[in-house]
């Protein structure tokens, strides 16, 4: 963890009591376990009614309800990453490599990317922050269709681009991404690891070919086309149109409250703010964390509106002047 720590204490942080901090970054397996378990039993749900309704058009009803839930692994794949989700190393790295594998990013490049992005939170200059695309404001097409599904199939560097990614690594092939983010010591790693997922494609496509049906890449390869819609909208809220190369997180990411049932889904990400201040809070402590810092912070967005009332006049001026900077209204402490 020492390759990117260089700048972490110049960010500014609110002020919290030492005990209260060491309290809340505690980790326990009992959460993760309970969580991940509730989404699994809504997912294996969703793809069992959509197994039983195959050759129907239910299916795509319940497809698309599979593919979005599928989809967010990801916040699993997040807090396993941080080793936050369990007390447990072990059971971190388990579940951090199954659910890499189904959000489809190749878990050494996107630890230490993950890394960097804290680290250099929508930075665009010396050190790129190359897991926010914020280089170009001006894309008002991309924003559209971004949030549609099969919207991945259209722009560059959308999860089919990652797949692509992930071929170059498995190849040996040193892409802009490793050479900033990770260490040298870990290319071995990374190519091991992304040969496998390469395997695991293989694999999965060839036994849809030789039984003769969609379902093993409609379940395990496709949802990142079809189920990419709240995922994407909760990913996008939490940085657009904010300001870029400077060193308080207040400035730079935005909580936004959302419904318990999309609460649950991204595992509380939705006080993102606070999860950049303190990453090393566990996702089922955050509210609480919240709740100590709040009159330090920038008020919630209450819901997707009310962020995308804010978000899209400033997409908009940014396409015409990308200086413009979003205002955030800071408590006066």
């Amino acid at each position: 963890m020492q390759f990117l720590e260089g700048n972490v204490d110049q960010w500014y942080k609110c002020s919290i009591d030492k005990k209260v901090l060491k309290e809340l970054s505690k980790r326990s397996d009992w959460h993760g376990i309970k969580h991940i378990f509730l989404w699994i039993v809504i997912l294996v749900f969703s793809g069992y009614m959509a197994f039983l309704t195959w050759g129907t058009w239910w299916c795509v009803f319940w497809f698309l309800v599979y593919g979005n839930i599928y989809l967010f692994s990801d916040p699993i794949r997040h807090e396993c990453g941080h080793r936050n989700a369990f007390k447990s190393r072990w059971l971190n790295e388990f579940f951090y490599y199954l659910t890499s594998f189904m959000f489809n990013y190749e878990p050494i490049r996107w630890r230490w990317s993950h890394f960097h992005h804290h680290t250099y939170t929508l930075h665009t200059k010396e050190h790129y922050d190359h897991e926010i695309q914020v280089t170009k404001p001006t894309d008002l097409l991309w924003l559209f269709i971004y949030h549609l599904p099969l919207g991945n199939l259209f722009f560059y560097k959308s999860n089919v681009a990652f797949h692509l990614e992930t071929i170059k690594h498995a190849l040996g092939i040193k892409t802009q991404v490793v050479k900033d983010c990770v260490p040298p010591k870990e290319y071995s790693k990374l190519g091991i690891s992304a040969r496998i997922f390469v395997l695991f494609w293989i694999l999965i496509i060839s036994s849809s070919i030789y039984f003769t049906t969609w379902l093993p890449v409609l379940y395990l390869l496709l949802p990142f086309i079809y189920g990419s819609t709240l995922i994407h909208s909760v990913h996008f809220v939490q940085h657009a149109g904010l300001a870029n190369n400077v060193m308080d997180h207040r400035l730079t990411t935005r909580s936004v409250k959302l419904n318990p049932l999309l609460n649950f889904l991204c595992w509380n990400m939705e006080y993102h703010l606070e999860h950049h201040m303190f990453p090393m809070v566990p996702a089922y402590n955050l509210k609480k964390l919240h709740n100590a810092v709040k009159d330090q912070m920038p008020k919630p967005k209450n819901g997707f509106l009310d962020a995308y009332k804010e978000i899209l006049p400033a997409i908009f001026k940014q396409a015409y002047d990308p200086n413009y900077r979003l205002e955030v209204k800071l408590p006066n402490i």
